[in-house]
């Protein structure tokens, strides 16, 4: 039987005279529980009246189709974001055609529910809230200015906000361009009986949590919450009020249900369409229900809202005030959404050397020759201490220096083979900065921190499938020969090549620890960017996104671009690399010396580099992923390191 849900959405212009919402409510899969699944998008349009609508509209169509088409899977998170990327491509392939539509893009949040198991993807700022009992929790990620605050202050490392800098200027958005950040988390969350999830764009905010949870205690049923909410949004005479649009999902406990077990579907209407039109857009085995709107209620359509964005996301510049600002503006082009997506900003020369200009003094990371360690190499999978974070007040991170992004003078490429292991490059001691400035929007790459490593060497390519088939046959999903990297390995796997490896050469070979692994990415380059600069470029190397010509729906043959100063190839995307450490949210006690870090029962370990299915801001050397060390991944190979 089908999951009973009571689900309603409806939406209202606010103080515009246009929609630019979209939103859709269906249940996919089958009459059986486990196989069937109630799924609710919510899109925000941004560019202007038709633009905005045709950007939203179009994401919730295609990230339904994916979604309808795959599911049921074993693997939930990477379908969504799979239907994210998808939705993005169609604005791609739509400004292309048409190129008045430029600027257009959308916000977006999904949520699936299945058998009572939470399952959410978002970009941007609309909200997804659990209210549970008396207490209303948000449950993703904020990609705006503020969220971005908001989380480095959470993380420890507060950021003073940059002055004209609005906290409503979005992050990250749906612009045909690459995606900034995404919230999609790796597990479900499991929900209770009378749970409600409130689904809305942030016209939303014009009610505060009291408010919502007051709202909340009256209402009887969904469209009796989404009612009061948006009437609440009407009364509450916001100057300039975005449009809203708000749907509710009730779990059993709550509200109506039908004879046959179906959700209830409700309030489904888009604007300037009939209802019979609506009810036909929504697939699946679902029951549609439209009940008259009440006269004072707001007349339910399709959702989107306000154009005041911007998105900076890989790291959010912190300049030095009005210059940056009025740059920044200019760069964005204008129009109602004041788009600042980061890595478009930062690669602008002049953006970077204004950058340059208004931070600290600048230094240059140089690899210089490290003093030989009197201690004895340490045993590969032992487990090195941890410094403790020290106790006491946090306190806000002094600003970082500027890194400069031209690497020393390539050392010579000092290559070798132990019979027939892998090709392998030595690498010279020398200190680094590891990880990103404070002022970059990704806690988990801080703090930056000196590390000093000895001298070791590193496989020049990805191991391959004809590397590993000497150790036991590869899993090779892809069925792309020998010469390709081996993948969907699980890193319980790479550590026993690299065991395997050592048996058979009489030599210490492991994995890398993570500092090692950025290290030899990094070749001498700022790690916050990419090997070869501050820039995506194309034809650098395989992702999604990297050039318009390349195919990223898997990977090729090592060696296929450039290598790096070290000699390396494929340190950025391709597939993902396990290294030797669990994962930890940060770098707070990270040691020193490059020693990898190991917790008692580390269930994650961290994957490096990026893969051909990520954009380029993913395969940055300094980005940090994660990913159980029992499973394998068809995007994850590995690399080895060995010991001198």
């Amino acid at each position: 039987m089908a999951q009973t849900l009571d689900i309603s959405g409806s939406q209202i212009n606010g103080a515009r005279d246009y929609q630019e919402d979209a939103f859709l409510i269906t249940t996919i899969g089958g009459s059986d529980e486990k196989d069937s699944a109630s799924l609710v998008i919510v899109a925000d349009g941004m560019g202007g009246h038709a633009a905005g609508n045709v950007a939203s509209n179009m994401a919730v169509q295609t990230f339904n189709k994916h979604v309808t088409s795959h599911f049921p899977t074993a693997d939930v998170p990477a379908m969504l974001q799979a239907a994210v990327r998808a939705a993005n491509a169609s604005i791609t392939d739509t400004v292309r055609e048409t190129p008045a539509l430029r600027g257009m893009g959308c916000t977006l949040v999904a949520a699936l529910v299945v058998d009572q198991r939470l399952h959410w993807i978002s970009v941007g700022d609309s909200h997804l809230y659990l209210l549970r009992g008396g207490t209303l929790e948000k449950k993703n990620v904020c990609h705006s200015y503020g969220g971005f605050l908001d989380r480095m202050a959470a993380a420890g490392r507060p950021v003073e906000p940059e002055a004209g800098f609005s906290r409503n200027m979005l992050m990250s958005a749906l612009s045909g361009d690459e995606i900034a950040e995404v919230d999609c988390p790796d597990e479900p969350y499991t929900l209770q009986p009378g749970d409600r999830i409130i689904m809305s764009t942030d016209g939303l905010d014009s009610l505060n949590a009291a408010k919502i949870l007051s709202y909340s205690g009256g209402a009887k049923g969904a469209r009796d919450f989404v009612s009061v909410l948006l009437k609440g949004v009407e009364e509450a005479a916001i100057p300039r009020q975005d449009n809203t649009t708000v749907v509710v999902i009730d779990l059993p406990g709550r509200g109506e249900r039908t004879a046959n077990g179906k959700p209830v579907l409700k309030d489904v209407v888009a604007e300037g369409r009939p209802a019979d039109r609506a009810a036909a857009s929504i697939s699946g085995p679902a029951e549609f229900v439209s009940t008259p709107v009440p006269e004072r209620a707001p007349a339910p359509r399709t959702v989107r809202r306000a154009a005041r964005r911007t998105d900076p996301r890989d790291a959010y510049v912190r300049p030095s005030r009005w210059p940056l600002v009025l740059l920044l503006l200019v760069l964005a082009g204008g129009g109602a959404a004041a788009y600042l997506y980061r890595e478009r900003i930062l690669a602008n020369p002049a953006v970077a050397a204004l950058l340059a200009s208004v931070t600290a003094p600048a230094t240059t990371t140089v690899v210089t020759p490290a003093p030989e360690p009197e201690s004895e190499p340490q045993e590969p999978g032992s487990a090195p201490t941890v410094p403790e974070p020290a106790s006491g007040p946090e306190v806000a991170p002094q600003p970082e220096p500027a890194v400069t992004t031209t690497p020393p003078s390539p050392p010579p490429v000092e290559e070798f083979r132990d019979g027939n292991g892998p090709p392998m490059v030595w690498l010279p001691g020398g200190s680094f900065e590891m990880g990103s400035a404070g002022s970059w929007p990704e806690p988990s790459e801080h703090p930056r921190h000196t590390v000093t490593l000895r001298r070791f060497a590193i496989s020049r390519t990805e191991i391959t499938n004809a590397q590993y088939a000497q150790f036991r046959q590869p899993p090779d999903p892809f069925g792309l020969g020998d010469s390709a990297p081996v993948s969907g390995i699980s890193w319980n796997d790479a550590a026993a090549y690299a065991r395997w490896l050592s048996a058979q050469t009489g030599k210490n070979y492991r994995l890398a620890t993570e500092a090692e692994w950025e290290y030899a990415a990094a070749a001498g380059s700022d790690p916050q960017y990419w090997y070869w600069g501050r820039t995506p470029q194309p034809g650098m190397a395989q992702c999604f996104g990297c050039s318009p010509d390349l195919k990223p729906i898997k990977p090729v043959d090592v060696a296929s671009f450039s290598p790096n100063a070290f000699g390396l190839y494929d340190t950025a995307g391709n597939v993902a690399e396990w290294v030797q450490d669990c994962y930890l949210p940060n770098y707070d006690g990270a040691p020193t010396d490059g020693a990898a870090r190991e917790t008692d029962g580390c269930a994650d370990r961290v994957v490096r580099g990026g893969s051909y299915d990520v954009p380029p801001k993913s395969i940055r050397s300094a980005r940090r992923d994660k990913w159980p060390a029992t499973r394998g991944h068809e995007s994850i190979g590995l690399r080895v390191v060995r010991d001198e």
